[in-house]
């Protein structure tokens, strides 16, 4: 697959969706094929499916399109997957998915075995903004599909500090920017604004985290009660276990939020050397070498000890 001309020759309706608890990379690689399709290929009817994004990304263009709900109804010639791992991953369409033929995904997960028919897994780009720039026409690259765009590439590296930065990736960045998009406040605006609240509630999981493992890995828990009392919700959690991460001398940092009794959704990310994409498929889940994640039965406890035992095998490997 190397252009996406090729992909749509023939088809006249695609559906465009991503993975549950959609962020930045996943809702601006959606958005950005959306938006460079019905620029375009207005002979295409398009529609995008994803779970209600954040108000931070308000600022791209027709996001207010979104579907949030699949109606069994509807029918299309093609699908499209992006930033989906694994089909348990796929949010609000995954019912279309069991009963297309017709897929194509674009993603960046190690872990992601090939879930459409047609599929490009670029397991070594930065996001999967990136691996759908690749198959663009930069010349037919509006304004608007390049801020979406940027904004996935933006948020899966850290505002371009992560490891999975690369040249190509800055050269994207670079050719996205010369678009006149307003680079600052997109960082800004989606990736460092927080509410008060969500200050409030990552200053108390710092100021609860526990050390471990010599102080080699850090580990934070958000209990439902918490969130209730913040007024908070799992959108919110975001950017809680890059601050874990940040700091001096953990090389693991693990966050878990509860998302039912005793059901955890689990974070994990690394400086280094640990491969968190291992650890995290051993629980049912996936993602990076550096970034990954899962979810997971029992008391905080009981999750924490599991994952720094995995964590400490590794560790002992060095």
């Amino acid at each position: 697959m190397n252009s996406l001309d090729e992909v749509l020759d023939g088809v006249k309706s695609a559906a465009i969706a991503g993975h549950v608890n959609p962020d930045g990379d996943c809702i601006g690689s959606c958005m950005g094929l959306y938006l460079y399709m019905k620029d375009n290929f207005p002979a295409v009817h398009v529609d995008v499916y994803l779970e209600k994004p954040g108000d931070e990304f308000l600022f791209i263009r027709d996001i207010d399109c979104v579907e949030t709900e699949y109606d069994s109804g509807s029918d299309y010639d093609l699908m499209f997957l992006l930033d989906v791992s694994s089909s348990d991953r796929i949010g609000v369409a995954a019912s279309l998915y069991e009963c297309m033929d017709n897929t194509v995904c674009l993603d960046h997960h190690v872990t992601n075995k090939g879930l459409g028919r047609m599929n490009r897994i670029l397991p070594k780009a930065s996001s999967t903004c990136e691996v759908l720039y690749e198959i663009l026409d930069d010349k037919k690259i509006s304004k608007a599909c390049a801020e979406a765009l940027y904004t996935g590439i933006v948020h899966d590296t850290g505002v371009f500090q992560y490891t999975n930065t690369s040249p190509a990736t800055m050269r994207a960045a670079a050719n996205l920017m010369e678009k006149g998009i307003p680079f600052s406040d997109i960082v800004d605006r989606s990736f460092y604004q927080k509410s008060y609240a969500q200050n409030q509630l990552l200053g108390r999981t710092l100021m609860e985290s526990i050390l471990l493992l010599d102080g080699s890995c850090i580990a934070g828990v958000v209990r439902q009660k918490e969130m209730e009392f913040y007024g908070l919700t799992s959108r919110d959690m975001d950017g809680i276990v890059s601050q874990l991460r940040n700091t001096i001398g953990v090389e693991v940092a693990i966050f878990l939020y509860e998302k039912d009794s005793c059901q955890f959704k689990v974070s994990l990310r690394s400086k280094s050397y640990v491969d968190v994409s291992k650890i995290a498929s051993l629980f049912g889940g996936g993602g990076h070498a550096k970034a990954a994640g899962c979810i997971m039965h029992g008391t905080p406890y009981d999750v924490i000890c599991n994952l720094s035992s995995q964590i400490e095998i590794q560790l002992k490997e060095v």
